[in-house]
């Protein structure tokens, strides 16, 4: 049985070996390794930090490290750290599970090993646990390109992810011994955006995958844009530490995670402070930036822009997907969505699922997913993802019994629990409409007035309404089931009630707003929330429960689903189109889906608002063509109206699902 060699570190004459198969000495009459099961007799870790010292041991004792360079078809070569169970043999053998992310996969080293891969669970079952440095990024040769377009059509030596996640899998295949022909593959958020990748015209090796968090549409609903409007705060969070230069492979990663110096605990109070974008590269990136200069070039849904939208490549995909996502994921909610609906899409008979979780941006990978921000789920919910991926991988890539996915498990808040659903959004949903009546009512009733009755506030880009009452320089990870009291306090912000319902209304499904709207500026942003809110006195809640130090929850505005959309687009993202000062105009858009239940006694709320800072950024209001270069004298007050009558019905479309009982 051959005995695996640990690698020395990597100097230039290893890792030219590195890309060689030859790189295992025989040995005669070895040892057999243990089993990858933790032994029986193993004391209970004491504490959290003994928890992960012992995962940390199991791996090292358990899995033999290689570090590779392996060659893509134009001669690049990407580093490749790989994991393989010591009791991998000809009589047992492992599929790969594999990981490609710009983010490193060090520590770097043959000696050095990952404290986790994924689960606990996924390390005891034994794959082969593969990471790869993406081109460009760390220890990968070549140029990296964010969110890389794909090639329909290519020659020989053209290359995208898809090819370069090919490669790897052919040369994988052919010289890791012990492996059995299949191969995984799964990642969150720009893992995730690698994984649909890889799964284009893809490998026979490549069985399962499971993009979590993908990135879709990096200018309509992921990361850095909302309906082009631009993510201020993510952006400089991920342009302040990510995007600088490397002219060579390396595996320091210290200072690339820096960040933008804010000085203050209070973004709010920085990024006000910070003047226009246009300022923003001479004051915080020094020209280091490339891609923020790319973002700066092309305002609008160019060619650059749509060019890095994936979901139209998503074809020719034979392997099993499972596509995984957060309701309360800040970065990237639409991705998942847009991808399940495009692979389902133009992948007929292809097998393909989605898991929608109450979970924040991989929240189901950190933490129990019990609570979020203001709002509470009344279990552990990431367990049921942990649980259901593992039987999905074991399933594709080592015969294990069939999960029997449903087409659709998607977390119910509100009534607090997960439905297996045969279609998304369910098939006996259908569509209704929240129309935003006088005197701050809301309702499934159209308007009775025939005039055009509006409500008007005023917008001061120089006091702009906060996405949230966190105190963090870095963007919030829980905003998205924050308590709206806040805002519904300013003057800026208009705010619609439902009375109290009578019985559940569940909405399962897309949203969509559509605003009669007017300006005394000539731009404007929109942005409409939904929001749950609570009785003013909540069943069961007793004085002496503060004691115990449970929070009177009466009276709570969770907000159930937020959007903002840059009203330049509201004809065309390619051409953008100021408003006429005074003139009603019609301004409709995406809401991102929700499954929520109002139940009974609570009431329905809208928000509208046309800043939400500095989760979004400043629109000056006054029209430019390119925001990003306006000038301080740009940005003006002004008055908007939101108009709300017969012939102007602003209202939100939604998608309601019937009780269970019906």
């Amino acid at each position: 049985m051959s005995a695996r060699v640990l690698l020395a570190r990597t100097s230039p004459l290893v890792l030219a070996i590195l890309a060689l198969p030859a790189c295992r000495v025989e040995e005669k009459a070895a040892p057999t390794p243990p089993p990858l099961a933790a032994p029986a007799a193993a004391p209970a870790p004491s504490s959290e930090g003994e928890a992960r010292d012992a995962r940390a041991e199991f791996i090292r004792s358990r899995y033999t490290k290689y570090e590779y360079r392996i060659p893509m078809r134009d001669g690049v070569r990407l580093f490749t750290a790989v994991y393989v169970p010591n009791d991998a043999s000809p009589s047992r053998k492992y599929p790969f599970l594999m990981m490609r992310t710009p983010y490193s996969v060090g520590p770097y080293g043959a000696d050095r090993y990952r404290r986790r891969f994924l689960t606990e669970a996924f390390e005891k079952e034994g794959f082969i646990f593969v990471h790869q440095d993406v081109r460009g990024r760390y220890m990968s040769e070549g140029e990296f390109v964010n969110v890389r377009p794909h090639l329909d059509k290519k020659g020989p030596k053209d290359i995208d992810e898809s090819t370069d996640t090919y490669d790897t899998l052919e040369w994988l295949t052919k010289n890791v011994a012990g492996n059995n022909g299949r191969a995984g593959m799964l990642g969150v958020s720009y893992p995730g955006f690698y994984s649909s990748a890889g799964a284009i015209d893809s490998h026979p090796s490549l069985k399962a995958i499971s993009p979590q968090a993908p990135i879709g549409d990096w200018f309509r609903g992921d990361d850095m844009h909302r309906h082009g409007a631009f993510n201020l705060q993510l952006a400089f969070h991920f342009f302040g530490s990510f995007d600088k230069p490397r002219p060579k492979p390396t595996e320091d990663s210290e200072d690339d995670w820096e960040g933008v110096d804010y000085g203050t605990p209070d973004a709010y109070r920085f990024f006000l402070s910070a003047g226009p974008l246009s300022e923003a590269e001479a004051k915080h990136f020094k020209g280091e930036r490339p891609f923020f200069r790319d973002i700066v070039a092309h305002p609008n849904y160019d060619a650059f822009w749509q060019a890095r939208n994936i979901l139209p490549h998503l074809r020719n995909i034979k392997a099993a997907v499972l596509v995984v996502g957060g309701f309360y994921d800040t970065e990237d909610l639409y991705g998942p969505l847009a991808t399940y609906r495009a692979i389902e899409a133009q992948n007929p008979g292809a097998k393909n699922s989605l898991v929608m979780g109450p979970w924040k941006h991989g929240g189901w990978n950190h933490g129990p997913g019990d609570k979020l921000g203001d709002a509470e789920f009344g279990f552990a919910t990431s367990t049921v993802l942990q649980d259901l991926e593992l039987a999905f991988f074991k399933h594709h890539l080592k015969d294990g019994p069939d999960p029997e996915l449903a087409e659709a498990l998607v977390f119910e808040a509100g009534a607090n629990r997960f439905r297996r659903l045969d279609a998304w959004p369910p098939r006996e949903a259908k569509k209704g409409r929240l129309y935003l009546q006088g005197s701050g009512a809301l309702s499934f009733e159209p308007p009775k007035n025939a005039e055009a009755e509006s409500d008007e506030y005023l917008s001061d880009p120089d006091k702009p309404v906060p996405y949230t009452q966190e105190m963090a320089n870095g963007w919030s990870s829980s905003y998205m089931a924050e308590d709206q009291r806040f805002a519904s306090r300013r003057p800026d912000v208009l705010e619609y009630r439902s009375e109290p319902l009578e019985q559940d209304v569940t909405l399962a499904g897309p949203l969509e707003a559509e605003l009669w709207v007017s300006t005394t500026g000539s731009d404007a942003d929109w942005v409409v929330k939904l929001i749950d809110e609570n009785p003013g006195k909540m069943p069961g809640f007793k004085k002496e429960d503060r004691w115990d130090g449970k929070k009177d929850r009466g009276g709570q505005q969770t907000l159930v689903r937020g959007e903002p959309f840059r009203g330049r687009f509201r004809e065309s993202y390619e051409a953008p189109k100021p408003f006429v000062p005074g003139e009603p105009t019609k301004v409709k858009f995406a809401v991102n889906d929700v499954f929520h239940t109002f139940k009974r006694g609570h009431r329905i709320v809208i928000q509208v608002q046309s800043t939400w800072f500095p989760f979004i950024d400043r629109n000056p209001q006054k029209f430019v063509p390119n925001i990003f270069e306006a000038k301080p004298g740009d940005y003006t007050k002004a008055t908007h109206r939101v108009y709300r009558s017969q012939a102007m019905p602003s209202a939100l479309e939604v998608t309601i699902l019937p009780a269970l009982d019906e």
